[in-house]
C-alpha cells in the first residue's frame, strides 16, 4: 500500500525557512520567507519525519516494534497475527493465524 502524502505528514523539530519561489508575488519575495511546519517533499528531513509520525501511530495502536530490524511491527489480534513492514513510503501487511 502506497501512502500518497507520506511526507507530507511528518512535523519538522527544526526551524526551517525557503524562500518564495519563481511566480510568488514580487512585493514580498524581498522581505519575507516561509517556515516550514510540516514536511515537504525534497526536505532532507521529511523521511525522518514521516517515520517519527508514523512509529507513534502504529505505537498508539498496539503494534510492538521488532527489536531486529525498526522497519517492522507486529500485533496479535484474537490470535492472529498481523505483520506491518515499512518501506520508505510503503506499506506492506502480512497476516497469519497463530
Amino acid at each position: 500500500m502506497d501512502v500518497n502524502i507520506a511526507f507530507l505528514n511528518g512535523v519538522v523539530e527544526e526551524e526551517i525557512y525557503i524562500e518564495y519561489h519563481e511566480g510568488f508575488d514580487e512585493f514580498y519575495k524581498e522581505t519575507h520567507v516561509c517556515r516550514l511546519r510540516r514536511s515537504i517533499y525534497g526536505l532532507k528531513q521529511a523521511p525522518h519525519a514521516w517515520y517519527i509520525h508514523i512509529d507513534s501511530y502504529l505505537n498508539g495502536l498496539g503494534f510492538t516494534k521488532s527489536e531486529v530490524d525498526a522497519n517492522v511491527y507486529y500485533i496479535v489480534v484474537d490470535g492472529k497475527f498481523l505483520i506491518l513492514v515499512l518501506y520508505v513510503d510503503e506499506l506492506i501487511l502480512m497476516g497469519m493465524r497463530i
